[in-house]
């Protein structure tokens, strides 16, 4: 049997965010895959997508998404639920058949992991509006098996997590008023569909009980880069040293702050490109 030819990749993994939300996911891949590279766009300037109209997110999302894919990626990772839901068909049929550079999003893995997580079949989604408005996880449920389905908006939950604030008697009064549809629906399993949601675990988690399965979009993302590099030999070289670039549209110093905080590690201002967020 002939030995595989292995072709390891060193070029970047390309991620893109409406903000800074999508560092959770940079963040899992990090710790899934320590030698990979990363080229990361937020979209600061423009945040947050869950409120504007569909075809701003679609123009948008498709102006950072062709930065990326010209900037020499083997991959790119759409981490924004929101964008995810506006763009995906098209960024599957301009990226992956007419450039060969694969597409991974959020809602399709974190879809697959709640069907194989639920033990009653009662699934919950909890997302922006426009998200939720998109139907999309209805549909990615859909493809895979019947499920009973229930959706909530949580707009105030990505501004408690840009604003630091994680826990609290505000935090959990608004968590319980956002998983009341939740809990009297009775799901097993809840899908974080918002990659800023995973900060807010902890109180989430409180109030859905600890019965209930919690699904973070922004892991279930990290897997499927993991499985699509393993499955097509692209990991980077064991030799790799990771080099990592981080651009925004919003102000670098306070994308800084909030980096440290996604990430977990400090990401100095000074090393964040700053970059045009208008549609072109």
């Amino acid at each position: 049997m002939e030995d595989k030819v292995s072709t390891m990749d060193r070029r970047p993994i390309g991620i893109f965010d409406s903000g800074v939300g999508g560092l959770t996911v940079a963040r899992a891949i990090m710790d899934q895959l320590p030698r990979e590279s990363i080229t990361y766009i937020g979209d600061s300037a423009n945040n947050p997508y869950g409120e504007k109209d569909i075809s701003f997110v679609r123009d948008i999302s498709l102006a950072h998404l062709d930065r990326l894919a010209s900037s020499g990626v083997k991959m790119l990772v759409i981490a924004c639920n929101t964008a995810s839901a506006a763009v995906l068909d098209e960024a599957r049929e301009r990226y992956e058949k007419g450039m060969g550079i694969p597409v991974i999003e959020v809602i399709n893995p974190a879809a697959g992991r709640a069907v194989n997580v639920t033990r009653t079949g009662k699934v919950g989604v909890i997302a922006t509006q426009a998200t939720v408005s998109s139907n999309a996880y209805e549909k990615a449920f859909s493809a895979l098996v019947p499920v009973e389905l229930s959706t909530q908006a949580c707009p105030l939950f990505v501004e408690f997590v840009e604003r630091g604030l994680t826990s609290g008697d505000e935090v959990l009064h608004t968590a319980e008023e956002y998983l009341r549809p939740m809990r009297e629906a009775g799901v097993d399993t809840l899908v974080l569909g918002c990659t800023h949601y995973p900060l807010l675990a902890a109180a989430i988690g409180y109030v859905m009980g600890e019965d209930v399965a919690l699904v973070s979009s922004s892991q279930e993302a990290a897997r499927a880069v993991y499985r699509y590099l393993a499955e097509n030999d692209l990991f980077a070289p064991e030799d790799g040293q990771p080099q990592h670039t981080w651009m925004t549209t919003g102000d670098p110093e306070s994308f800084s702050a909030l980096a440290r905080r996604f990430l977990r590690q400090n990401v100095q201002a000074q090393h964040i490109e700053e970059i045009k967020g208008s549609v072109a």
